[in-house]
């Protein structure tokens, strides 16, 4: 009869054993599909631990035994207790009526209901266990010397907790901290990590953060101020300076067109005034390129427009390169002006004074030479290096050729007074000659014969560009088309030129 008991028993415990567990996981399923309550693993083990103590209450073990898995799952209990206030409190309550609520206060407050926990398991489960109690009393003497070495590691917490709080940057602003400058990439408990424009990672202690002027470039808005300083001769009017540094900032790439960017005169140096450069980015991540792009198309329209970037006045500079001669120079640009079409009716002499009335210009990579739409009084021919063919479609930017040396353009503008019907880039250093409408007015009035020339030159182009084909069948159209070009040409040309 004993051991048919103890079968029944043992049968029983199993039974509850299973029946628990699987009744618990039901709920828990139904209460995450249905509620939304984020349960995870410790509710697995939760459902576990209810079980073995349903099992061992059912089977008659110890009371002690049965002590310690009623602490266990008391304990894991503030997990589900953790995952109702995660669901119905912070995100049902504060969430859905926009405050977000940091994961340092989430974490602060489960880390609360477990410690409550955890002395109310030891203050009534274990308020009897003597060798507990001495284990507690030794504890208390570590907990003083751990509490000594980790005073810098709460204040860090709690340093973290007040910026969540106070929240004065949040994850992907931009910061700078004395002369570093990073973007937020995570804030932890203790620390918070940046990433800096060179893609090195900073960990920075919260506590360390709160001791210093934080300057979030993205409050209230991504878009921030920037300053450069740039000296010039003393020489330069100041106005034409800043007119050749605000053309250049502004055609740099990241600076942002509203507000405009803003050039001043900083200061008298020793050797050169200083100017300052104030210009809007939307984001610092490209800093350093922007930064290079201003300096670098500084440096070509300074070149263009004889402005000196002075050196300090205590360095001796001696050159001894070896450059071309302006003799040199003359003769180069001559032979190609000799291979186009367009000065085929000048004679050497004639050449001569136009290149001797123009001017020899370099521009950078990436700079505009000319821009689609604006009033253009001269032309270009390309001595050096290459550069693209651009038009404005539907607000983008389509290519539609490219131009090596010896080419010309902008001739249209020059010879009829239209404006600039492309925008030509430099794909890489340019150098070109501006043939400006003084210099071409003064040698067309010693050779007239030219403006014919140039009327059938232009008016050819036109039906080229037209795509007028010259066939038997339209052979009449064609030609009476032409002779049209041809006399709205040279009316256009003597009266740009006052001929």
């Amino acid at each position: 009869m004993l051991a048919l008991a103890d079968a029944q028993r043992s049968v029983a415990t199993i039974a509850v054993f299973i029946a628990t567990f699987l009744i618990t996981l039901s709920i828990g399923r139904l209460l995450k599909r249905r509620a939304g309550v984020p349960f995870g693993i410790f509710f697995q083990i939760f459902a576990l631990t209810l079980s073995c103590y349903a099992a061992a209450w059912v089977y008659g073990f110890e009371a002690r035994w049965r002590n310690h898995l009623g602490a266990v799952l008391i304990l894991l209990s503030t997990t589900i207790l953790i995952a109702f206030i995660n669901r119905y409190i912070w995100n049902a309550y504060f969430e859905r009526r926009g405050i977000p609520v940091p994961k340092l206060l989430r974490d602060l407050v489960a880390s609360l209901i477990f410690l409550i926990a955890l002395m109310a398991v030891l203050s009534v489960g274990y308020h009897a266990e003597t060798q507990l109690k001495g284990l507690l009393a030794g504890s208390g003497v570590l907990a003083i010397i751990l509490g000594f070495a980790a005073q810098n590691l709460l204040s860090s917490v709690i340093a973290g907790l007040s910026l969540q709080i106070q929240r004065p940057y949040k994850v992907g602003d931009w910061l700078k901290l004395g002369d570093t400058y990073g973007e937020v990439m995570e804030i932890r408990w203790g620390a918070t990590r940046l990433r800096t424009n060179d893609s090195i990672t900073l960990h920075i202690p919260n506590n360390e953060m709160v001791k210093q002027t934080i300057v979030n470039l993205s409050y209230p808005n991504r878009t921030h101020s920037m300053r450069l300083y740039m000296g010039a001769e003393y020489g330069a009017a100041p106005n034409r300076v800043k007119e050749a540094l605000l053309r250049a900032t502004i055609n740099a790439p990241g600076v942002e067109k509203n507000p405009p960017p803003q050039v001043y005169v900083s200061e008298y140096g020793e050797s050169a005034i200083i100017y300052q450069i104030k210009f809007t980015m939307s984001t610092h991540s490209g800093y350093f390129e922007t930064r290079d792009a201003i300096y670098t198309n500084a440096w070509y329209i300074f070149r263009r427009r004889k402005i000196t970037i002075p050196f300090p006045i205590r360095t001796l500079e001696i050159n001894r390169r070896q450059t071309n001669t302006p003799q040199q120079e003359h003769q180069q640009t001559k032979a190609i002006l000799e291979g186009d079409a367009l000065f085929n009716c000048l004679t050497s002499e004639q050449l001569d004074q136009l290149i001797g009335g123009s001017r020899r210009a370099r521009f950078g990579r990436g700079e505009r030479i000319i821009e689609q739409g604006a009033d253009g009084a001269s032309m270009f021919v390309l001595l050096q290096g290459e550069a693209v063919v651009s038009i404005a479609q539907n607000g983008t930017m389509v290519q539609v050729g490219s131009l090596q040396m010896g080419d010309c353009f902008g001739e249209m503008s020059l010879l009829t007074g239209e404006k600039r019907t492309a925008t030509v880039r430099a794909e890489e250093d340019c150098e070109v000659i501006e043939i400006s409408k003084p210099a071409m007015a003064a040698v067309l009035r010693e050779a007239p014969e030219c403006v014919n020339q140039l009327s059938e030159l232009l008016a050819a182009r036109k039906m080229e560009t037209e795509g007028v084909l010259k066939d038997a069948a339209q052979g009449f159209v064609q030609e009476k088309k032409e002779q049209e070009y041809r006399a709205t040409f040279l009316r256009r040309l003597r009266s740009v030129f006052e001929l």
